[in-house]
């Protein structure tokens, strides 16, 4: 974790995935594929535009699938709606995203950049995925263990798919 000029926090997580960097690029950019495997555990997704190019949109909405006290979404009681736009893409290699949720809370405010990041390996893809100025709201905590959660969902995904 390190702290960025606003006070907002960078987040990090990585993993080894036994597919080549070409399958799980693939999977980065493909809307079906996102809704499957990006959703945290206890979530599902729902994509309502994908434009993976530089300038592109999208917009996806992640649903707890057993809200409580603890889990309430950030859009609404049971849901996370985010949308944003694809700043870089190199096929095989990165995926940079800029997202905001959609939220009352200020404590959820601003513009998170994410950059998927592919670097092959002996056995496989090294996948990491850093998240720049994180909303203040998102724990570390709850955020280390969605990313880990994500990143697992990603090797089951593409490790599974021929």
């Amino acid at each position: 974790m390190t702290d960025t000029p606003k006070g907002r926090r960078t987040d990090r997580a990585e993993c080894l995935i036994q597919a080549l960097p070409s399958k799980i690029y693939a999977a980065l950019v493909d809307p079906a594929a996102v809704a499957v495997w990006l959703p945290p555990e206890g979530m599902k997704g729902q994509v309502h535009a994908f434009e993976p190019h530089v300038g592109g949109v999208f917009r996806m909405t992640l649903i707890y699938e057993a809200p409580d006290d603890r889990t309430q979404g950030k859009s609404s009681e049971d849901a996370d709606i985010v949308s944003g736009r694809f700043v870089a893409l190199e096929s095989d290699r990165y995926v940079v995203q800029e997202t905001e949720f959609q939220s009352d809370d200020p404590a959820f405010s601003g513009t998170m950049r994410i950059t998927w990041a592919l670097e092959p390996v002996a056995d496989g893809t090294r996948v990491s995925v850093t998240c720049e100025n994180v909303p203040e709201g998102i724990s570390k905590e709850d955020h280390d263990a969605g990313l880990r959660s994500t990143l697992a969902n990603l090797a089951g995904f593409t490790e599974q798919a021929g």
